[in-house]
């Protein structure tokens, strides 16, 4: 297994970043927030990831980047939830959401706990759609 998040894993485009905004479904697990949409990704990429934090909560660019770091590192260590359950390809954005300094600690298992609930809501949704397809 890859703990990395290579250059091709960054989320960047503003295409897909403001498909993001517009088009994207979200799921919360305070004081994080995941927001996604499939699809529109080159064949052999399978996630895109951004992170945000915001201005609002943290003034000081320190503290942001302190954040943003530690929300990539998450992400790298856990992201084997997503890319094990997934069958098509993401795009997310991971935020930071409350002006509270949480661990390190806190923040990775809230964030295990947020992957565990994206998977969970969309492997339903994929069933679903998997048995109204069948039934036609």
């Amino acid at each position: 297994m890859s703990f990395n998040y290579p250059k091709n894993e960054k989320l960047k485009s503003k295409i897909s970043i403001g498909l993001l905004f517009s088009e994207g479904k979200s799921v919360s697990k305070y004081p994080l927030r995941l927001v996604y949409h499939s699809g529109y990704l080159a064949e052999n990429e399978k996630i895109k990831m951004g992170v945000s934090v915001s201005k609002k909560n943290f003034k000081k660019a320190v503290d942001r980047n302190r954040f943003k770091r530690i929300l990539r590192e998450t992400y790298r260590l856990n992201k084997h939830i997503l890319l094990d359950n997934l069958d098509k390809p993401y795009a997310f954005m991971f935020f930071y959401q409350t002006k509270e300094r949480l661990s390190y600690e806190e923040i990775n298992t809230k964030t295990i706990q947020l992957f565990e609930k994206f998977v969970a809501q969309n492997s339903k949704k994929e069933s679903s759609e998997k048995e109204d397809e069948l039934d036609k």
